[in-house]
């Protein structure tokens, strides 16, 4: 009953009964995040639908399945490096709205192709490299569109709801996807994800209002030098430069494991694939708690505390996963481990987030954004393959406990010192802010 006072304390700190739940950030960001919402339901019913694809339709082999997930991204990566700078300096609502078109029409192709009978692997490559690239794009744009359209003290709250969305779609997505694949077939969620895409464009496009045009550059075109500007930023920067390598390392480490996990579950300890299913759906409940938790303890305990905090405990858990045996022991031991981890993500997140935002200056963000997407894409793909690597050389167990010892020096790449936001003018209320 003390924990629950405790909690219920801690939730209600320096906050009215409905102010977490009902805090309005006006009809524009209603629209931005109705838009995001869709579009992340939409990838997770497709979510597994392309290597679905390549084995059942295009009978491809484990080289070209792999290949769909690393090369796709790694290229996608590569492409996005030029958009970041040329994103800074245009409106970032249209940039959006093109985005989101771009992975429509580019999804689009795949069940188009199906239907006349023309799919091959090339083309599934292509438009995995295309989604890569517009996703990593979207994302740069999207956060230099939030400085915009909300006061600094509110980013936080808009942050958090973005977090408890993702997971959210993440624990309906998968099932909803799977009954559809079952009954309709891969290439139909390929066509859900693609709809979702359109939809978001058409929620974006409602956000309506004014968005302050960037100011010129002289030089119209993008140039070499350019495509760099991201990144040092990054590094020049105290706060940001460590919290860069802390969360590009953090995040590649856990991808480039899952794969493995994937092989001793379903293979050498013999779990099914709905006891897999679960071992990853359920534990997405904890990140739905730690995106409500995320403002509350910041204004309890501060930002730095929290991110610091929260970016330690989410380290200490991935080990876990090399102890893993079969049967139930097993499966509630990897659920264990993925709620414990996925709770600290969803209270660091949000709140990593909007530090990121609050240290970058407004006429850098989308290049700062495109830069730190680019290198976690790249260093995952690149860790992906190199674990793939040392799973065949070492076995699945030991090179999952390899990469959870190595995340548990990731906390020494975090912030050491509480630093102040980057004072700049406050953007004016959006028109129908509330």
């Amino acid at each position: 009953m003390r924990n629950r006072q405790g909690l219920g304390r801690l939730l209600g700190h320096r906050l009215g009964p409905g102010h977490l739940l009902g805090h309005r950030l006006g009809r524009p960001f209603g629209w931005l995040w109705t838009a995001y919402g869709t579009s992340a339901l939409g990838t997770w019913l497709a979510f597994g639908a392309f290597p679905l694809i390549a084995i059942r339709v295009l009978h491809a082999g484990p080289a070209e399945v792999a290949a769909l997930s690393s090369v796709g991204a790694a290229v996608g990566a590569a492409v996005a490096v030029p958009l970041g700078p040329w994103t800074e300096f245009r409106r970032k609502r249209p940039v959006l709205i093109a985005m989101d078109l771009v992975r429509f029409a580019a999804l689009l192709t795949v069940p188009a192709a199906f239907a006349l009978g023309v799919l091959t692997f090339v083309q599934l490559l292509l438009v995995s490299v295309v989604v890569a690239a517009a996703d990593i794009t979207f994302r740069a744009a999207s956060g230099a569109y939030l400085k915009t359209l909300l006061p600094a003290e509110d980013l936080l709250v808009a942050n958090a709801r973005f977090e408890s969305t993702a997971w959210t779609t993440t624990i309906i997505g998968p099932p909803l996807g799977g009954a559809a694949i079952g009954l309709l077939g891969p290439v139909a969620t390929v066509l859900a994800d693609a709809v979702s895409y359109l939809l978001s464009a058409l929620g974006i496009r409602a956000t309506g209002g004014h968005e302050p045009r960037p100011e010129h550059r002289q030089a119209a075109r993008v140039r070499a030098r350019d495509l760099l500007d991201g990144w040092r930023y990054i590094l020049a920067d105290a706060a940001l430069r460590p919290l860069f390598f802390n969360t590009a390392l953090f995040n590649a480490l856990v991808m480039a494991a899952q794969p493995l996990l994937a092989v001793l579950m379903l293979g050498r300890l013999g779990f099914a694939p709905w006891q897999y299913g679960l071992a990853f759906a359920a534990p997405s409940i904890g990140g739905l708690l730690g995106s409500r938790l995320a403002r509350p303890l910041v204004i309890r305990f501060g930002q730095h505390r929290v991110l610091v905090a929260s970016g330690v405990l989410r380290a200490i858990w991935p080990v876990g996963l090399a102890f893993l045996g079969p049967g139930t022991e097993g499966l509630l031991l990897v659920i264990g481990v993925e709620l414990g981890l996925i709770f600290c993500c969803g209270v660091f997140n949000p709140v990593y987030t909007t530090y990121r935002l609050e240290r970058t200056a407004t006429d850098r963000v989308a290049r700062t954004l495109s830069a730190w997407a680019v290198t976690t894409k790249a260093t995952t793909a690149l860790l992906t393959a190199v674990w793939g690597v040392l799973g065949g050389l070492l076995g699945p167990r030991t090179a999952i406990g390899l990469a959870g010892v190595l995340l548990l020096a990731t906390p020494l790449l975090l912030p050491r010192r509480t630093t102040a936001p980057l004072s700049e003018p406050a953007p004016a209320p959006a028109p129908g802010r509330l």
